[in-house]
């Protein structure tokens, strides 16, 4: 069960969640361009919503490989003003900000967003997990290796669990030190790992669960996905949904995907599934 505070609201979901991605990006790399326009961002969200999704994450970074990143400014402009157009027209929606920068995080949570999505975990600004702690804000805490630069360039192999365990158990004390948090754990799959290491993170995933803590599993679309099948992000939904339907197998309980409809579909078939044999997904 995943239960978050924000905006002096308590969320309580009884069942895994379906995290949709709006990149508002000029070079993501599965949907780059699409939605980098206020029309199209809000014409999305609202498609996101209407297909089932419990959070719209927004993102103004691009992280893909060989990428240029984006500076701060540029993600700012970006994020912010999309943030105020879903809050306007989505004001009961539940928004995450995917972002390892402390300032952005900030102003976003200023104008209302309820989540913080860092894919790095706070290795990449040492200011993002005191300003997170001492505010007690849901956060993501994304594992990952190396810089932004230099991240996909790493590729850990053999059986990582516990390298994944020593960290988050490392950055949740960090925060813990600093009061009760709202954390969710996020292994990081695609980012850094060989594609072995990537599936055996998704089969065992208690392995790497700290403090019961829940679990995110951003699959969609991803290389794990097209290296073995021979696809590409925009024919990977197949894949995403047999991946997204072993993560829920194992544990998880936030899936993020740019396919809300498919994802939601998983979750509702897994959660009779797990009724009429007895047991809760």
């Amino acid at each position: 069960m995943l239960r978050l505070i924000s905006r002096n609201k308590t969320y309580i979901f009884d069942r895994p969640v379906v995290m949709g991605i709006l990149n508002v990006t000029p070079d993501s790399f599965s949907d780059g361009g699409r939605y980098n326009l206020m029309d199209k961002a809000l014409q999305h969200c609202e498609t996101l919503l209407s297909d089932g999704a419990d959070f719209i994450d927004v993102g103004g970074c691009s992280t893909r490989p060989n990428n240029a990143i984006a500076t701060e400014s540029e993600e700012m402009e970006r994020v912010v003003p999309v943030l105020k157009a879903i809050r306007k027209r989505f004001p009961e929606t539940l928004v995450s900000i995917d972002t390892f920068r402390k300032n952005v995080a900030e102003a976003c949570i200023n104008e209302g967003a309820d989540l913080i999505n860092d894919i790095s975990g706070g290795l990449f600004d040492a200011e993002m997990l005191p300003f997170i702690g001492l505010n007690h804000i849901p956060y993501v805490m994304m594992h990952c290796v190396g810089t932004p630069e230099t991240m996909h360039q790493h590729a850990l192999s053999g059986d990582i669990h516990q390298t994944v365990m020593d960290f988050f158990a490392r950055q949740s004390q960090v925060m813990e030190a600093l009061g009760e948090q709202q954390t969710i754990l996020d292994p990081g799959i695609g980012f850094g790992k060989s594609l072995e290491a990537n599936y055996q993170l998704l089969s065992n995933l208690e392995r790497y669960r700290y403090k019961n803590l829940p679990i995110l599993i951003g699959i969609s679309r991803k290389s794990l996905i097209n290296k073995v099948l021979g696809t590409t992000p925009q024919t990977a939904e197949n894949g995403t949904t047999v991946l997204n339907t072993l993560a829920l197998l194992n544990g998880a309980d936030i899936l993020r995907v740019h396919d809300v409809k498919n994802a939601r579909e998983a979750v509702e078939l897994m959660g009779y599934y797990r009724q009429s044999i007895g047991k809760t997904l």
